[in-house]
C-alpha cells in the first residue's frame, strides 16, 4: 500500500497474501485491505489519535435507506447523545475528489443532517462545516480538533 498523507500508526495485519486483512479498532476485527480501508484506517486513527475523537462515538460502515436503496456512509461521528454530527467519506489514494464524490456524501447528508462532512482519498482531505440556515458549507482549512465540533 502507498504512504498516505496521514500519520503512521501501529498497523495490524492480518490474512493471506492473496486475501490480506486489516484490523478495524471500531468494528473490532479484521476486514479486507483494499486500498479504500488502508485510507479509512489511517484517518479513524489519525482522528482518535491526533485529533481527540472518541472512538467510542465512532461507527464505520452505517447502514442508511434512502427509498428503497440501501446505502453506506464510510464513518459516522456522533454526539454523546447518539446524534449524528459528522460524516466521513473514502476514496482509494488513486482516485481524485470531485463533486461526484461531494454529491455522494450531500446524499448521506439528506438522512443524517449533521455539522461536518469530511472527505479523503488519504493523500488529500476536505472538511465542510454545514450552514443549513443560509443553505451552504463553509470550507475548512483542517479537519477540526474533537474539542472544537
Amino acid at each position: 500500500m502507498i504512504r498516505l498523507n496521514l500519520p503512521s500508526y501501529q498497523i495490524k495485519l492480518s490474512g493471506t497474501k492473496e486475501r490480506p486483512t486489516i484490523f478495524d479498532i471500531l468494528r473490532r476485527k479484521y476486514v479486507a485491505l483494499t486500498p479504500e480501508e488502508w485510507v479509512r484506517q489511517h484517518f479513524v486513527h489519525f482522528l482518535v489519535e491526533h485529533k481527540g475523537y472518541p472512538a467510542s462515538l465512532l461507527a464505520n460502515e452505517v447502514k442508511l435507506k434512502v427509498g428503497d436503496k440501501d446505502l453506506r456512509a464510510d464513518s459516522v461521528l456522533y454526539s454523546s447523545q447518539l446524534k449524528p454530527r459528522m460524516i466521513v467519506e473514502y476514496k482509494a489514494p488513486h482516485i481524485p475528489i470531485t463533486q461526484k464524490v461531494f454529491d455522494q456524501i450531500t446524499v448521506y447528508n439528506l438522512l443524517l443532517h449533521v455539522d461536518y462532512l469530511v472527505i479523503s482519498n488519504g493523500l488529500e482531505h476536505y472538511c465542510c462545516k454545514m450552514d443549513y440556515e443560509n443553505q451552504k458549507y463553509l470550507f475548512l482549512e483542517d479537519i477540526p480538533d474533537y474539542n472544537n465540533i
